[in-house]
């Protein structure tokens, strides 16, 4: 997948122009602006990255996120609620997406990595209160494959919580490069990049993003595979992108930021401290 996923220098400058509007902060502060990957903007402090490479120092433009206790989630029931109102659904990747067949996960279901690298379904976590993946696409056509991505918002019970599952989040790339997801689907090469410290984004408080090779049975060749999340408050969200022939990372990185802005968007409208 190397050749697939941003071995150039401009599949690089797509990705950090990215990171930099997830950095930034919403335009609006509304839910329908320009989106990030699975995460948002960090710190004026860049981190360092698992491949060494630095990472850009975005200007901030927003003031630190702050929630406010009294809006947290308590149960179950609140958590849910709040999910299916942040995810994205096809209208918030662009008007070329539609939902799939099986369009919202299974309440209740948590993905796991075992030991041998391959997902399995699992039980949420205790601490997890409800997580919600919707699966969107843009429907095969004019001799261009199936490109299909999800989006996904966990509501966590603490804010610690949270961060831990950022953590696990890096440390399953250095584990498992290479990911079993399903029968006929699997990603290689996989790379995880923590630019920006953890407490000093003004979006959000922690971002990561995640390339690899994305390879599907039903595809001729390797396709590009790209995840973004972040973390605002005690609730992380995710987005994804896996290749289809046709597309390039150029062309879906612009829908993927603007799916992971407007969770974040919708997340610190509904959780955030008055300012």
């Amino acid at each position: 997948m190397g050749d697939a996923y941003g071995r150039t220098l401009r599949t690089g400058a797509v990705l950090a122009a990215g990171m930099a509007l997830l950095a930034g902060c919403s335009p609006g502060g509304g839910g329908d602006g320009g989106k990030p990957p699975a995460s948002t903007p960090p710190a004026s402090t860049p981190g360092a990255s698992t491949s060494g490479a630095p990472a850009p120092s975005p200007t901030p433009t927003a003031p630190p996120f702050a929630a406010d206790p009294k809006k947290a989630p308590r149960t179950e029931a609140d958590a849910r609620r709040m999910a299916l109102a942040f995810v994205a659904g096809p209208d918030d990747w662009g008007p070329e997406y539609v939902k799939r067949s099986s369009f919202l996960s299974a309440p209740g279901s948590w993905p796991v990595l075992d030991a041998n690298c391959a997902w399995e379904a699992a039980s949420l976590p205790v601490s997890v209160l409800y997580s919600v993946t919707a699966h969107s696409e843009i429907p095969a056509a004019g001799g261009k494959g199936p490109l299909r991505v999800a989006a996904t918002v966990t509501v966590h019970r603490t804010e610690t919580d949270a961060d831990w599952e950022m953590a696990e989040t890096l440390e399953e790339a250095l584990r498992c490069p290479d990911q079993q997801l399903r029968e006929g689907e699997r990603i290689s090469r996989l790379i995880s990049l923590a630019p920006y410290t953890v407490g000093e984004s003004t979006a959000t408080t922690d971002f990561i993003t995640e390339r690899g090779s994305y390879l599907n049975d039903a595809f001729e060749k390797p396709q590009f595979y790209s995840w973004f999340q972040s973390r605002v408050g005690q609730v992380s969200v995710a987005t994804v992108v896996k290749g289809a022939p046709g597309y390039t990372e150029e062309e879906t990185t612009a829908a993927q930021v603007r799916a992971n802005v407007v969770m974040q968007d919708r997340v610190k409208k509904q959780l955030g401290a008055p300012s």
